[in-house]
C-alpha cells in the first residue's frame, strides 16, 4: 500500500479528495480553529491554499528564500499555541500560516503521514536571518513547556516546539530526480534546483549555517546509542511514529527486534501517539507470554526522548511475500495440480493463522491489525506468528479499530473480538485474491471475489460462503456504491454470480463502452474548479492536475473520442475555461501538464487556444526538464512535433527541432539529464520515465524526417532500458527494480515492448525481436492487481490488442484472458461500471488509473463498437490508442533467433 492515499479517502466515500475538503464542508459546525473564523487584519491579506491559511501585511515583501520558522503542536494544546503565535505575529507585522483545524493536523501527524512534513502546524517567515534569530528566540519563550512533535526535516530550538529550516518562501519550481516538479529554491549562480523537504535535516551545501544555530545542530547530534546494549544492523520499517530495526544484543549476541517511537507523532485514530501504542504494544505482548506464535518481550530504554522496544526476532517471511513466490495465478496457465496445491497450502496457512488468534484471543486479547504483512511465515512454512500489536486491546473493552490496513478494516460496528474474526473473514479471500481493499467502497464485492476464487481454485465453497457472511454482515442488500450505501450484491450473498454483480462485462462490448461512458459522465463535478472528473490524488499534487492528460479531464475527454463517444461540451468548457490563465507552477510535460492538455484541445477543434499553450511551452526554459515521455522533453517534443504538423505552424516546426537536437545531445552525454534516476543513482526504465519514451519520441521524429540518425538513437535508448530488465524462471522479461519486477505499461517491460514494436517497423534488430517475445510473456499471467492502465491488466490488453509480436501469447485467446481479468477488479458505479484506482480504496474515471484507461484499453481490444479485434489472418483492426502510438499498419518481418 502506497501510504499517501489513506488520507485521500476521508473527504468522499467513493473517490479520492483532498483532504482540506473535509473541513472545508464542515467548517459551519464548527470544526475550524476559532483563528481560522477570523478575517484579515486591516491591512494584511489572508489566503486558503490546501492545507493552509496564510496571512501576510500587504506592505511585506517577502524574500525568495530563507530561514523559515516551524511549530509543532499537539491536538489537545493547537488552539492555545495558535492564538498565542497568531498575536504575536499580527503585533510584529510578521507574515505566518497554520493548518485550520483539528482534522488537518492530526492528518499531518497521523502514523502514515509524510514524515518530512509531519509536526508543521505554524510556518513563520522572517524578513532576514537577524528577524529569524530574534522570532525564534521570542516564540521559544513564548510556548516554553509547551509538547509538540519534533519536525524531521528542521532544527530544533531547544526542547520546545519551535524549529527551523532553509528552504523557499515563494512560489518557485524545479524538477526533482523523479522529473516531477517540486519547490525550489536558487543556488548562487541562480540556477533553481529542488528545495529538499526529506525526514533529515539538510543544509544546502553551499550555505554557511549561522552562528545562532550552532547549538542546536549540535544539540541534535548529541543523542546517541552510547551506552545502550543493542547496536542497530538495519532497518526494516519507517512511518510517521518511528522505525523498526533489525539489531543485536551486544551483551548476548542474540538478534532482536527494536521498534522506536517518537512522542506526539504517529497518531492513530483514537489520538494515541507512538509512545502510547508502544505501551499498549509491550502490555499486550507481556500478557501473552509463552503463546508460540508472539515475540517476546526482551527490554525496554529511551534514548533523548525517543522510546524503544525490544523484542524477540522471529525468522521468516511476512505473507505477502508468498503470494508472489507462489500463487498459481501469476502464471497464463497453472495446471489443475498446481492449482490444487496452492489451495492445499493456503488452507493450512489460514488454519495456523486461525489458530494463532485463538491464542491471543484466549488471553483476552484483541489483535486489531491482522492483515498479510503482520503474518510472519517460518522458514520451512510450518508455522506462523503475529506481529506489531501496537492496535492491540483488551477483549472487554469492546473497542472499535483505530489503526487498519485497508484491505482488512473493519466496518463501524465490529468491535472487540469480532474485528479480528473479520480480518480473518478477508484473509480467507485475499489469500485467494488479494483484492480485499474493493470491500471498503463495497462489501458486496466480497460475494463477486469469492465466486472468482471459487471457479479458479478447488477451494471448498463453504470456506469461502462462511467469509461472505462475515463480511457482509449487517449491510443493506439495496445499497449502491454511487450513493453513499454500505455495499451491494446484485447476486445475492452466498452465491456471489461473476457474471451478476457487474451491471455488463467489459468483453461485452460495446455494451460495456456505453456504460463506462455513462460512469464517466455521471461522475462529473462541473462545478468545482480544482477537477471535473475524479481522479487519482495526483488530480492535487500540482497547479491544474485535475485537467491535465494523465489524471484529469484532458486523459478522459481524449478516452471519450477514441472510443466513440458523444463530445462533451460542459467538460471541454470546463477545460478551456481552466486554461485561459494557467496556475503559476503548471508543470509542462505530457501527462502531467499544460503540453498534453493544449495536445487534446487541438484533436478537439480547439486550436487557437492549444496554440497558445504550445507558446508558452515553445518559450520555456527547457534545460530544467528531465528527457522523459511523462513530465520531459520527449512528451513535449513529441506534442509540439504533433501540433505543427497539424496546424503547419513552423514556430512549432522550429521548437520540436530543437527539442530533437537537446535530446540528441543528453542521449551523446554533451548535456546533463535532470531527472534521470529513481533517487538512488539508478536509471529509470519504460515507457513514461525511462528511455524509452525518448525511443518514441525519436522513431515518430524518424518518421517525420527520415534522419537514419535519430533510429541509432532510438536504439540505444531502448537498449538502456532493457539493460534494466531481468528475465524470469518462465522466460519473462521485466523491469528490475530492484524490490520488485515489473511488466506493466506504464514503469514496466510491457511499454518497452510497444516501442520496440514501432521500431522494428523500420529496422529489423535480433535483440530487440528475441526481447519482445519475453516481454509478451510478461503480459500473460492471470491476475494483475490493479485494473489501471499503467500499472494494471488495461495496460496488458492495450499492448496485446496492438502488438505485432507473433507466436504463443497474441491470440485472441490471450487478450480474451486479459479482458476478462478486468471483470475481477470491476465495481458497480450508480449501476453503470467503472474501475477503481490507484491502491484500489476509491473509484477514479482518470486515464492513467481509472475507468478512462480501462475504456481505453478496452477500445483497442474491439475498435469501433461491435468490431472484432482481428481478422482471419491475425492482422490488428485497433482503433483507440495512447498519443503518439497509433494502430500498426504492418507486422514487420522478424529475424530468426
Amino acid at each position: 500500500m502506497s501510504k499517501g492515499y489513506a488520507v485521500f479517502c476521508d473527504a468522499d466515500r467513493r473517490f479520492y479528495d483532498a483532504p482540506h475538503r473535509v473541513t472545508a464542508g464542515r467548517a459551519a459546525a464548527g470544526e475550524l480553529y476559532a483563528a481560522a473564523h477570523r478575517p484579515a487584519p486591516e491591512g494584511w491579506q489572508r489566503h486558503r491554499s490546501g492545507d493552509w491559511l496564510a496571512y501576510r501585511p500587504l506592505e511585506t515583501t517577502l524574500p525568495a528564500q530563507g530561514w523559515k520558522i516551524h511549530v509543532s503542536a499537539c491536538l489537545a494544546n493547537a488552539e492555545s499555541v495558535l492564538e498565542r503565535v497568531w498575536d504575536y505575529c499580527v503585533a510584529r507585522s510578521t507574515a505566518f500560516k497554520f493548518v485550520p483545524s483539528r482534522y488537518l493536523l492530526h492528518n499531518r501527524n497521523a502514523k502514515y503521514a509524510d514524515r518530512g512534513a509531519s509536526g508543521k502546524f505554524m510556518t513563520v517567515y522572517p524578513l532576514d536571518d537577524a528577524d529569524c534569530e530574534r522570532i525564534a528566540g521570542d516564540l521559544a519563550a513564548l510556548l516554553d513547556g509547551e509538547p509538540g512533535p519534533y519536525i524531521l526535516s528542521d532544527l530544533r530550538w531547544g526542547a520546545g516546539p519551535v524549529h527551523l529550516r532553509y528552504g523557499s518562501f515563494t512560489e518557485r519550481n524545479a524538477y526533482d530526480d523523479d522529473g516531477n516538479l517540486c519547490p525550489a529554491i536558487e543556488e548562487p549562480g541562480g540556477r533553481l534546483v529542488p528545495d529538499r523537504r526529506g525526514p533529515a535535516f539538510h543544509l544546502p551545501e553551499w550555505l554557511d549555517l549561522p552562528d545562532f544555530l550552532r547549538p542546536h545542530l549540535d544539540a541534535r547530534s548529541a543523542a546517541t546509542f552510547e551506552g545502550v546494549p543493542y547496536r542497530v544492523e538495519r532497518a526494516l520499517h519507517f512511518s510517521n511514529g518511528g522505525g523498526v530495526y533489525a539489531g543485536r544484543d551486544t551483551r548476548t549476541g542474540e538478534e532482536v527486534v527494536l521498534k522506536e517511537a517518537r512522542p506526539h507523532a504517529g497518531l492513530a485514530a483514537d489520538g494515541a501517539d507512538a509512545v502510547q501504542r508502544l505501551e499498549r504494544e509491550r502490555d499486550a505482548l507481556v500478557r501473552l507470554s509463552g503463546v508460540p506464535q508472539t515475540p517476546e518481550v526482551r527490554d525496554h530504554f529511551t534514548v533523548g526522548d525517543h522510546h524503544f522496544l525490544v523484542l524477540e526476532y522471529l525468522p521468516g517471511k511476512p505473507l505477502n511475500t508468498f503470494f508472489a513466490r507462489r500463487h498459481p495465478l501469476i502464471e497464463p496457465d497453472p495446471s489443475a495440480e498446481t492449482l490444487a496445491e496452492y489451495t492445499d497450502w493456503a488452507l493450512r496457512i489460514y488454519g495456523l493463522v486461525e489458530q494463532a488468534v485463538d491464542a491471543v484471543h484466549a488471553r483476552g486479547v484483541v489483535f486489531n491489525d491482522l492483515h498479510l504483512f503482520n503474518i510472519m511465515v517460518s522458514e520451512d512454512e510450518s508455522s506462523v506468528a503475529l506481529l506489531d500489536f501496537e492496535a492491540a486491546t483488551s477483549g472487554a473493552d469492546g473497542r472499535r479499530q483505530v489503526i487498519a490496513n485497508p484491505g482488512f478494516v473493519a466496518p463501524a460496528d465490529r468491535r472487540g473480538f469480532a474485528v479480528d474474526r473479520y480480518a480473518l473473514a478477508c484473509l480467507r479471500l485475499a489469500l485467494f485474491l488479494p483484492l480485499t481493499s474493493l470491500l471498503a467502497l463495497d462489501r458486496g464485492k466480497a460475494a463477486h471475489l469469492a465466486q472468482i476464487a471459487a471457479d479458479h481454485f478447488p477451494v471448498p465453497r463453504a470456506f469461502l460462503d462462511e467469509a461472505v457472511a462475515e463480511i457482509t454482515r449487517g449491510t443493506e442488500p439495496a445499497a449502491d456504491t454511487g450513493s453513499g450505501g454500505s455495499g451491494r450484491s446484485r447476486s445475492g450473498r452466498g452465491s456471489g454470480g461473476s457474471g451478476t454483480y457487474l451491471p455488463v462485462q467489459p468483453a461485452d462490448w460495446p455494451r460495456s463502452r456505453d456504460s463506462m461512458i455513462r460512469a464517466l459522465l455521471a461522475s462529473a463535478t462541473p462545478d468545482r474548479e480544482d477537477r471535473y472528473f475524479p481522479g487519482d490524488i495526483a488530480q492535487f499534487a500540482t497547479p491544474s492536475g485535475g485537467a491535465t492528460f494523465g489524471y484529469g479531464t484532458a486523459g478522459v475527454l481524449h478516452a471519450l473520442a477514441e472510443t466513440g463517444a458523444d463530445r462533451a461540451p460542459d467538460a471541454e468548457e470546463w477545460l478551456l475555461r481552466r486554461m485561459k490563465e494557467p496556475a503559476s507552477g503548471t508543470p509542462l510535460g505530457f501527462y502531467d501538464g499544460l503540453t498534453g492538455i493544449g495536445w487534446v484541445l487541438h484533436r478537439l477543434g480547439h486550436t487557437d487556444e492549444a496554440l497558445d499553450l504550445a507558446a508558452v511551452a515553445a518559450a520555456h526554459d527547457w534545460r530544467v526538464l528531465g528527457s522523459d515521455l511523462h513530465s520531459g522533453l520527449a512528451g513535449v517534443g513529441l506534442a509540439l512535433d504533433s501540433l505543427a504538423a497539424g496546424t503547419g505552424d513552423g514556430g512549432l516546426a522550429d521548437a520540436a527541432a530543437r527539442c530533437t537536437a537537446l535530446l540528441a545531445d543528453r542521449a551523446a552525454g554533451r548535456t546533463a539529464t535532470p531527472g534521470a534516476s529513481r533517487g538512488d543513482g539508478t536509471p529509470r526504465a519504460g515507457l513514461l520515465r525511462g528511455r524509452t519514451g525518448e525511443a518514441l519520441f525519436f522513431v515518430r521524429r524518424y518518421e517525420r524526417t527520415g534522419d537514419p540518425a535519430l533510429l541509432d538513437l532510438a536504439a540505444d535508448a531502448l537498449r538502456a532500458d532493457l539493460d534494466q530488465c531481468v528475465r524470469s524462471v518462465s522466460g519473462a522479461l521485466a523491469v528490475n527494480e530492484g524490490w520488485r519486477t515489473m511488466p506493466y505499461l506504464g514503469a514496466g517491460s510491457v511499454g518497452i515492448g510497444m516501442v520496440l514494436d514501432d521500431y522494428l517497423a523500420h529496422r529489423d534488430d535480433a535483440r530487440f525481436a528475441d526481447a519482445r517475445r519475453e516481454i509478451v510473456r510478461a503480459a500473460q499471467a492471470k491476475f494483475y492487481a490493479q485494473p489501471g492502465l499503467f500499472r494494471g491488466a488495461a495496460g496488458m490488453v492495450l499492448y496485446l490488442a496492438r502488438t505485432t509480436a507473433d507466436g504463443p501469447g497474441t491470440g485472441a485467446a490471450d487478450l480474451r484472458r486479459q479482458i476478462d481479468a478486468l471483470s475481477w477488479t470491476a465495481m458497480p458505479y450508480r449501476d453503470e461500471l467503472a474501475f477503481p484506482g490507484e491502491q484500489m480504496m476509491r473509484l477514479s474515471m482518470d486515464l492513467s488509473t481509472g475507468t478512462a484507461g480501462c475504456l481505453l484499453a478496452l477500445g483497442s481490444a474491439y475498435g469501433a463498437p461491435g468490431a472484432p479485434h482481428r481478422d482471419e489472418e491475425g492482422h490488428g483492426r485497433t482503433t483507440a490508442s495512447l498519443p503518439f502510438l497509433p494502430p500498426l499498419k504492418r507486422r514487420p518481418q522478424n529475424p530468426v533467433p
